[in-house]
């Protein structure tokens, strides 16, 4: 078996491209991989297209990232939290674009894509702006809109613990996008406090096999978004 295991965030992002698609996981601050995100700002990529469920908070983590103007479209649910400042001029500037999608049907976007599945249909949106210029089909009566299923170049996602071969474990709400991230990204990325040796993690409580992941690097101490916002630290 493959040994997953890098020696830093720089080296585990370090061939992220320009013009790449990049999922970053997280639900809100749970699960949010911000020395992931630090370190792709440092590595420079830009002209990036970003799939989230959201656009970060303050200045720190995936809204560093948009300040930093490396990210030219995101695709998420909600673009603006309570503090979130640096999306919303970014898109009034016209500089990121924005394609707004609801969240039960991002995270069927992604799984879909991570299955193999092109595309699909879906009650939500009919009749909204939306749905406006999509395809849709009547079935038994009913409307539905046609979305298509989401890939990606590279996943960043945040876990609480993995082994040497990329099977994670998450914590609570943080495994909310990261397990289909990990499935529809060609490279997925994970920052895990604890990395343990192979056969250490008990196989039936695996939530994300390693199949799905190709790196692992340990972050023993990650910090969290909204500490971080509070005490008005900003990135770089």
């Amino acid at each position: 078996m493959i040994d997953k295991r890098v020696s830093s965030v720089a080296e585990a992002v370090a061939d992220v491209f320009d013009g790449a698609t990049v999922m970053v996981g997280g639900f809100g601050e749970a699960g949010s991989p911000i020395e992931l995100i630090h370190a792709l700002i440092d590595q420079g990529a830009k002209d990036l297209t970003v799939v989230s469920n959201n656009c970060g908070s303050g200045e720190v983590g995936l809204a560093a990232l948009l300040k930093s103007r490396r990210v030219t479209k995101v695709i998420c649910s909600f673009p603006r939290t309570a503090n979130s400042t640096v999306f919303p001029e970014l898109y009034r500037e016209g500089f990121t674009e924005l394609e707004l999608v609801p969240q039960g049907t991002l995270a069927e976007r992604i799984r879909a894509g991570g299955a193999g599945v092109p595309a699909f249909y879906t009650p939500t949106g009919v009749g909204t702006p939306l749905g406006e210029g999509k395809e849709s089909r009547t079935f038994d009566g009913r409307e539905y809109l046609l979305e298509y299923g989401l890939r990606a170049d590279f996943a960043l996602i945040k876990g609480r613990v993995a082994d040497a071969h990329g099977n994670v474990l998450y914590n609570k709400t943080a495994r909310n996008f990261g397990p289909p991230m990990a499935m529809a990204a060609r490279v997925a990325i994970v920052q895990a406090e604890r990395i343990v040796d192979a056969g250490e993690l008990d196989p039936e409580a695996v939530v994300t096999p390693g199949i799905f992941v190709e790196r692992v690097v340990r972050v023993a101490q990650p910090a969290h978004e909204s500490a971080l916002v509070e005490a008005g630290v900003t990135y770089p």
